[in-house]
């Protein structure tokens, strides 16, 4: 792929990848139409209904009644009912696609080991399948990819990017908390942030949806073990074994299907024990990493991985989309210097094979998932065992950062690195390297 990058002259190059682009999604909307279980069932059928409920009778999610989803999840459901209920879904397909093409037109710069990063997006997304623009985490994703390629550059608008998909769905909040390691712009991240959740919190209330805004934290609170999740795994194969006290059901309240059994209940209440656990440890990691002078700009993509990570295994929710979380800290660790793009080579193949393992199991396969066949559990299996091999690989580099006092290995780094240096220190001292015993 490096090679008919630099083989094509510019104007070719971009004809390539837009019509790779334009494939793509023609192959998601394709799959999305004729793949079996509804891949894009809760925006034909769940968001659907909730903006045509808003539209004919005025209640609307997070604003008259209690939502799974962060407020401003409601706006991008808006937008796409604006063609008429009828055409929702198709108009949902065509935003997403908007989205993405804004995503991918900002990143176009950048470059991993002299490739285009958008190569390796695209990849990914055409191996994740139709689930990648078919849920709301869809939209999120969108926008923390804009907020990456101004994560180095200008960490405020980032920040303000990154808080802006956390309040379409929770999770872009922890490439907030990645981007803090940037001592010298901490500021400006904590500024972008809280403003963007004013903004947000301000309009809700006008709105008189004050009584609903954090809804969506009570909704999660009740769930039980989703079948795909990594906690769930060994119950799913007591399940296939025909063990009398494991069965799968359909959760009617929560709208998801989830493992009951021995050890089931206790699984899901050390799902949330777990990962603060976890994330504290990260958060340890990276602060001893950033005071040893570390390279931040190499600290925040891995910290952003391991968080991202965090909240998908150890969460007893274990939703195909939630796969689609892994491509922003990657494309962030690619194009955060030379080093760093080395040591995200191994994340980068693996998330590749999680996506693709994830597309076989839903929506291809999901049926036999439900039925807690032998072969697609082994598929289930490797997926969640690869997701647990990219968050062990995440904190034993974030060690490995932690551990050492290493030179930056370019001038762009030096100055990054610069950042948490203490300003008594020579230019000389602020990048040398010693490995402490």
């Amino acid at each position: 792929m490096q090679v008919v990058s630099r083989g094509l002259r510019p104007r070719q190059e971009r004809f390539l990848a837009g019509s790779a682009f334009a494939f793509v999604h023609l192959v998601l909307v394709a799959f999305a139409a004729i793949a079996p279980n509804l891949p894009v069932g809760d925006v034909s059928i769940l968001y659907r209904q909730w903006m045509e409920a808003g539209r004919t009778s005025g209640t609307w999610i997070g604003l008259s009644e209690p939502s799974v989803y962060p407020i401003v999840a409601v706006l991008p459901m808006l937008i796409a009912s604006i063609g008429g209920i009828a055409h929702f879904t198709l108009s949902w397909l065509v935003l997403m696609t908007v989205l993405d093409g804004v995503a991918m037109l900002l990143l176009w710069r950048s470059r991993a080991l002299g490739v285009r990063v958008v190569w390796w997006w695209l990849a990914f997304l055409l191996l994740l399948g139709p689930i990648g623009i078919g849920r709301i985490d869809a939209v999120a994703t969108a926008v923390a990819m804009v907020g990456v390629v101004f994560a180095t550059a200008r960490p405020a608008v980032a920040s303000a990017l990154f808080t802006i998909g956390a309040w379409v769905k929770v999770w872009p909040a922890a490439l907030v908390a990645a981007l803090l390691v940037r001592a010298r712009h901490r500021l400006g991240v904590i500024i972008g942030a809280v403003t963007v959740t004013a903004v947000v919190v301000a309009i809700d209330l006008v709105l008189g949806g004050g009584a609903y805004l954090l809804s969506f934290v009570s909704k999660q609170a009740g769930r039980g073990l989703q079948i795909e999740s990594a906690l769930a795994t060994p119950f799913m194969w007591a399940a296939a074994l025909h063990l009398p006290t494991e069965r799968v059901f359909y959760d009617h309240t929560i709208l998801a299907y989830e493992v009951e059994g021995h050890g089931t209940g206790y699984a899901a209440n050390v799902s949330t024990p777990l990962m603060i656990a976890l994330v504290a440890l990260i958060v340890v990691l990276t602060t001893i990493a950033v005071r040893r002078r570390f390279a931040t700009e190499r600290i925040a993509p891995v910290a952003a991985l391991a968080l991202v990570l965090t909240l998908i295994v150890a969460n007893k929710v274990g939703s195909p989309q939630y796969v689609g979380w892994l491509a922003v800290p990657i494309v962030w660790g690619l194009i955060s210097g030379r080093e760093s793009a080395l040591r995200f080579r191994l994340p980068a193949v693996l998330a590749l094979a999680t996506a693709l393992l994830t597309q076989l199991i839903y929506p291809w396969f999901y049926g036999a998932v439900l039925g807690t066949a032998p072969a697609i559990l082994l598929v289930l299996s490797a997926r969640n065992v690869l997701e647990a091999i990219m968050l062990v690989g995440a904190l034993v580099e974030l060690v490995r950062m932690a551990r050492y006092r290493t030179a930056p290995t370019s001038a762009r780094e030096s100055a990054h690195a610069a950042d948490t240096a203490p300003a008594s220190l020579s230019p000389k001292d602020r990048t040398a390297g010693t490995m402490d015993a």
